[in-house]
Protein backbone atom coordinates (compact mmCIF):
# COMPACT_ATOMS: atom_id res chain seq x y z
CA UNK A 1 0.00 0.00 0.00
CA UNK A 2 2.80 2.41 0.91
CA UNK A 3 4.22 1.87 -2.54
CA UNK A 4 1.53 3.73 -4.36
CA UNK A 5 1.92 6.62 -2.25
CA UNK A 6 5.63 7.16 -2.76
CA UNK A 7 6.69 9.61 -5.74
CA UNK A 8 9.31 8.40 -8.62
CA UNK A 9 10.90 11.71 -8.08
CA UNK A 10 10.38 14.04 -5.44
CA UNK A 11 11.82 17.77 -6.39
CA UNK A 12 11.21 21.25 -4.97
CA UNK A 13 9.04 22.82 -7.84
CA UNK A 14 8.62 22.37 -11.60
CA UNK A 15 11.57 24.09 -12.32
CA UNK A 16 13.77 21.32 -10.60
CA UNK A 17 11.97 18.55 -12.97
CA UNK A 18 14.69 17.14 -15.14
CA UNK A 19 12.91 17.81 -18.68
CA UNK A 20 15.71 16.14 -20.58
CA UNK A 21 16.04 13.14 -18.08
CA UNK A 22 11.86 12.28 -18.42
CA UNK A 23 12.70 12.48 -22.09
CA UNK A 24 15.33 9.90 -22.19
CA UNK A 25 13.00 7.67 -19.89
CA UNK A 26 10.71 7.34 -22.58
CA UNK A 27 8.41 10.46 -21.06
CA UNK A 28 5.99 12.15 -23.90
CA UNK A 29 3.38 13.51 -21.95
CA UNK A 30 2.91 15.16 -18.58
CA UNK A 31 -0.26 15.48 -16.47
CA UNK A 32 0.22 18.46 -14.49
CA UNK A 33 -1.99 19.69 -11.29
CA UNK A 34 -2.94 23.23 -10.85
CA UNK A 35 -3.08 24.35 -7.28
CA UNK A 36 -0.12 24.95 -5.77
CA UNK A 37 2.00 23.15 -8.52
CA UNK A 38 1.75 25.86 -11.34
CA UNK A 39 0.37 28.55 -9.47
CA UNK A 40 -0.93 29.06 -5.94
CA UNK A 41 -4.42 27.70 -4.62
CA UNK A 42 -7.07 29.76 -5.64
CA UNK A 43 -4.99 31.94 -8.39
CA UNK A 44 -5.63 32.70 -11.85
CA UNK A 45 -2.16 34.32 -13.05
CA UNK A 46 1.00 32.45 -13.38
CA UNK A 47 4.58 33.72 -12.62
CA UNK A 48 7.19 34.55 -15.14
CA UNK A 49 8.92 31.17 -14.38
CA UNK A 50 6.13 29.26 -14.85
CA UNK A 51 5.79 30.35 -18.63
CA UNK A 52 9.42 30.18 -19.31
CA UNK A 53 9.13 26.28 -17.77
CA UNK A 54 5.96 25.58 -20.28
CA UNK A 55 8.02 27.00 -23.23
CA UNK A 56 11.15 24.72 -22.52
CA UNK A 57 8.58 21.89 -22.01
CA UNK A 58 7.02 22.25 -25.87
CA UNK A 59 10.87 23.25 -26.52
CA UNK A 60 11.89 19.45 -25.25
CA UNK A 61 8.83 18.58 -27.71
CA UNK A 62 6.67 17.32 -24.55
CA UNK A 63 3.06 17.70 -24.49
CA UNK A 64 1.18 18.71 -21.48
CA UNK A 65 -2.32 18.67 -20.13
CA UNK A 66 -3.35 20.53 -16.41
CA UNK A 67 -5.66 17.86 -14.58
CA UNK A 68 -7.22 19.52 -11.62
CA UNK A 69 -10.15 18.86 -9.10
CA UNK A 70 -10.78 22.18 -9.46
CA UNK A 71 -13.38 24.54 -11.06
CA UNK A 72 -13.38 24.58 -14.97
CA UNK A 73 -13.56 28.70 -15.13
CA UNK A 74 -10.05 28.78 -13.78
CA UNK A 75 -8.62 25.70 -14.48
CA UNK A 76 -9.46 26.93 -18.70
CA UNK A 77 -8.24 30.43 -17.99
CA UNK A 78 -5.12 28.62 -17.25
CA UNK A 79 -4.55 26.25 -19.68
CA UNK A 80 -5.42 28.85 -22.54
CA UNK A 81 -2.78 31.25 -20.79
CA UNK A 82 -0.63 28.31 -21.14
CA UNK A 83 -1.61 27.10 -24.48
CA UNK A 84 -2.55 23.55 -23.15
CA UNK A 85 -5.67 21.35 -23.27
CA UNK A 86 -6.89 20.79 -19.30
CA UNK A 87 -9.32 18.32 -17.44
CA UNK A 88 -11.46 20.24 -14.91
CA UNK A 89 -13.50 18.64 -11.69
CA UNK A 90 -11.15 15.48 -12.12
CA UNK A 91 -11.66 13.28 -9.30
CA UNK A 92 -8.23 12.67 -8.51
CA UNK A 93 -6.78 9.89 -7.48
CA UNK A 94 -9.53 8.12 -9.78
CA UNK A 95 -8.46 6.99 -12.94
CA UNK A 96 -11.17 8.35 -15.65
CA UNK A 97 -9.14 11.97 -15.43
CA UNK A 98 -5.97 10.43 -16.63
CA UNK A 99 -6.83 8.63 -19.05
CA UNK A 100 -8.72 11.43 -20.28
CA UNK A 101 -5.56 13.52 -20.42
CA UNK A 102 -3.49 10.81 -22.38
CA UNK A 103 -5.75 10.16 -24.69
CA UNK A 104 -5.81 14.05 -25.32
CA UNK A 105 -1.97 14.44 -25.73
CA UNK A 106 -1.88 10.65 -27.68
CA UNK A 107 0.50 8.72 -25.07
CA UNK A 108 0.01 6.04 -22.63
CA UNK A 109 1.36 4.53 -19.97
CA UNK A 110 4.35 4.30 -20.49
CA UNK A 111 5.09 7.45 -21.89
CA UNK A 112 3.55 9.57 -19.64
CA UNK A 113 4.47 11.45 -15.81
CA UNK A 114 2.20 12.92 -13.53
CA UNK A 115 3.22 16.00 -11.69
CA UNK A 116 1.60 17.39 -8.82
CA UNK A 117 1.94 18.70 -4.95
CA UNK A 118 -0.35 16.37 -3.56
CA UNK A 119 0.39 12.08 -2.38
CA UNK A 120 -3.36 11.06 -2.23
CA UNK A 121 -4.66 12.66 -5.28
CA UNK A 122 -1.35 13.02 -8.03
CA UNK A 123 0.98 10.38 -6.56
CA UNK A 124 -1.27 7.94 -5.61
CA UNK A 125 -3.75 8.36 -9.03
CA UNK A 126 -0.30 8.13 -11.00
CA UNK A 127 0.99 5.27 -9.04
CA UNK A 128 -2.72 3.40 -9.69
CA UNK A 129 -2.17 3.28 -13.22
CA UNK A 130 1.79 2.65 -13.44
CA UNK A 131 2.80 6.08 -14.25
CA UNK A 132 5.66 8.02 -13.44
CA UNK A 133 4.94 10.34 -10.66
CA UNK A 134 6.90 13.45 -9.74
CA UNK A 135 6.09 15.10 -6.46
CA UNK A 136 6.73 19.22 -5.72
CA UNK A 137 6.43 20.80 -2.68
CA UNK A 138 3.59 23.40 -2.54
CA UNK A 139 3.95 26.57 -3.90
CA UNK A 140 2.46 28.05 -0.72
CA UNK A 141 0.88 27.15 2.52
CA UNK A 142 -2.15 28.66 1.60
CA UNK A 143 -5.08 25.81 0.33
CA UNK A 144 -8.22 24.61 0.82
CA UNK A 145 -9.13 22.91 4.36
CA UNK A 146 -9.49 19.60 3.13
CA UNK A 147 -6.43 19.74 1.58
CA UNK A 148 -4.66 21.35 4.78
CA UNK A 149 -6.17 18.47 6.92
CA UNK A 150 -5.01 15.72 3.95
CA UNK A 151 -1.54 17.10 4.71
CA UNK A 152 -1.24 16.22 8.12
CA UNK A 153 -1.51 12.56 6.95
CA UNK A 154 0.94 13.14 3.77
CA UNK A 155 3.63 13.86 6.27
CA UNK A 156 3.26 10.91 8.33
CA UNK A 157 3.13 8.56 4.84
CA UNK A 158 6.37 10.62 3.44
CA UNK A 159 8.23 9.86 7.33
CA UNK A 160 7.24 6.20 6.56
CA UNK A 161 8.59 6.52 3.26
CA UNK A 162 11.94 8.06 4.11
CA UNK A 163 12.51 5.83 6.72
CA UNK A 164 11.69 2.79 4.98
CA UNK A 165 13.62 3.68 1.97
CA UNK A 166 16.41 4.64 4.31
CA UNK A 167 16.27 0.87 5.97
CA UNK A 168 15.97 -0.98 2.64
CA UNK A 169 18.96 1.51 1.02
CA UNK A 170 20.96 0.44 4.64
CA UNK A 171 20.07 -3.43 3.85
CA UNK A 172 21.28 -3.31 0.29
CA UNK A 173 24.20 -0.85 -0.19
Amino acid sequence: MLKLLQPDLYVRSLRDIPLAALKVRGIRGLIIDLDNTVTEWGRATLDVEVYRWFAELKDQGLKACLVSNNRSSRVQKVATALGIPAISRAGKPRRRAFYQAMAVMDTGVGSTAVIGDQVFTDVLGGNRLGLYTVLVMPINRREFIGTRMMRQVEKLITRCLVISEFNSNERNP
